[in-house]
Parts: C-alpha cells; structure tokens; sequence
C-alpha cells in the first residue's frame, strides 16, 4: 500500500527496521535536546506529514525500550492519527520514572503502525445476546 508522507524534518523518511516489523520509528524533530522531568509530558514534533486512504489509521506506540529502560512512554497510547488528519504528527510523550531523561534530536521516540479500522452502523436494540461472561467487568475473568 502507498501512503503519500511529506517529510519537514531533518531526518531521513521512517522506514521498517526489518522486513516483519509492524510499525516505523517516529524520531523527535527537535533543534534542541528537551528534558522531561519525572511525570512530566511534553507534545514533541516529527516534522512528518500523512495521507492515509479511507478505512486505515496510524496508531502511534510507545517504543519499547524507552519504556523498559526509561519509563518513557506514548501518553495516550496508542495515539490514533485518522484518515482526514493532515496536520504535523506529534508524541505525547511522559516520564513515569523518577529521573528526567533528554530527548535528543533524532532520537527514536515512538513507533508508527498503520491499521485498517472498520466504522459500524448501530442497531438500537433493548436486550444483548448472552454470554457465559455477561456483564464481568474488570477482573471478572482471573489474574
């Protein structure tokens, strides 16, 4: 599938790491390291501009590595990108550690995975199928 990019920032277009990874890396376009400090979150720029067809989104993830290693993550993960969306894509990134951790230009903040969604027609009803698990909420089915 082609997905038309306009590339502003001063890196090379994302590209996959490997021929099975399912997302691109996302890197900070940014002049300037910034620091975030503990639970603190900062809205940092790609310089990446897209053109997704109909029924597709990009959803915006954490890098795993940032989070395991930094407690650096995509705050509102994942952070959806729709279709008709043709503005500068940003990471909403926050620090749940306890130290503050520098972002550099260039670094790879985030990753990128584009997703083929569906939309629903709704069907005003008064009463659902039932199912063994019924209205179980959260923890209803175990550890």
């Amino acid at each position: 599938m082609k997905v038309k990019i306009i590339n502003k920032s001063a890196f090379p277009t994302p590209t996959y790491a490997t021929p099975l990874s399912a997302g691109v890396d996302l890197k900070a376009d940014i002049a300037e390291p910034v620091t975030l400090h503990p639970l603190e979150r900062t809205l940092i720029p790609t310089g990446l501009f897209i053109s997704l067809p109909a029924g597709y989104e990009a959803q915006v993830r954490p890098r795993s590595g940032l989070a395991a290693k930094h407690g650096i993550t995509v705050l509102n993960s994942p952070g959806t990108i729709d279709a008709d969306y043709r503005g500068e894509i940003k990471v909403i990134l926050v620090n749940l550690s306890n130290e503050p951790f520098d972002i550099g230009p260039g670094e790879r903040i985030a990753q990128m995975v584009i997703a083929r969604h569906e939309h629903v027609e709704w069907e005003l009803t008064d009463t659902l199928d039932d199912t063994t698990r019924g209205a179980g909420g959260f923890g209803s089915t175990g550890m």
